[in-house]
């Protein structure tokens, strides 16, 4: 796929998966790509200096993506061909010993800030445009303290349908990703990391999902290849759930 000098934008695009979409996106001939990104200045000028080293411009853009602030900074940078919400968070922990403020934190962040930047990027968008969200199968299955994370994923993906029919007649498509256990250092948040691991074992394809496996999936959505596909969640992860 060539992103022809486009301008792109991923959250949460400094670390993990979303450095790998971002540089994915470099390499299909984005030449701009803004990185949103919470907290964490020395991950984000490391990002900021691959992004350059592949041949294209980074823009860093720092703050909650929950926040209108933030979202705001966000689209004055636009605009967009591609719009990646991979940025995530969440309160771990089993469903009895949650709060409401977990609650708000993880939906706005996870959820709602996809309506957000849709909101703010769509109609600067041409036809050909592309929204990828990245889910996880917390959505559908039930899995160790992951209630709140998981609730905010099925709602990211009931999002992504509502918007993938809404777009489309612009010549917009809206899809999501959700990926299998990732091996990236977001799993030292879990109290089950070792368990998670193991799944290696039960997995079809042998081994864990690597954040380069869920950038070349964004990338064939974002592509003229994936032109029919239209409010969908794609699964990434080498079969794992497939097993009864």
């Amino acid at each position: 796929m060539s992103l022809d000098g486009a301008s792109v934008l991923v959250t949460g695009g400094t670390r993990g998966i979303g450095r790998a979409i971002a540089l994915r996106l470099v390499a299909d001939g984005a030449s701009r790509v803004t990185l949103g990104y919470m907290r964490n200045d020395t991950a984000a000028e490391e990002a900021a200096g691959l992004i350059r080293d592949a041949g294209a411009e980074p823009v860093l853009v720092r703050g909650n993506v929950a926040e209108a602030k933030t979202v705001a900074k966000l689209a004055a940078t636009g605009p967009f061909r591609i719009v990646v919400h991979n940025a995530a968070t969440g309160v771990i922990r089993s469903a009895l010993e949650t709060e409401d403020k977990h609650w708000d934190w993880t939906l706005a962040a996870n959820a709602r800030a996809l309506l957000s930047l849709a909101r703010a990027t769509a109609p600067q968008m041409h036809e050909g445009g592309a929204i990828v969200a990245i889910s996880s199968l917390g959505s559908q299955r039930v899995l160790p303290n992951y209630v709140l994370i998981g609730v905010s994923k099925a709602a990211l993906e009931t999002a992504v349908r509502y918007l993938g029919v809404e777009l489309a007649p612009r010549g917009i498509r809206v899809n999501c990703v959700s990926g299998g256990v990732v091996d990236t250092e977001a799993l030292d948040w879990f109290p089950n990391k070792e368990q998670m691991l193991a799944s290696v074992k039960r997995t079809p394809a042998g081994r864990l999902v690597e954040p380069k496996d869920m950038a070349a999936a964004v990338s064939f959505l974002c592509s003229d290849d994936a032109a029919m596909i239209c409010g969908q969640t794609l699964v990434v992860d080498g079969g794992y759930s497939l097993p009864a």
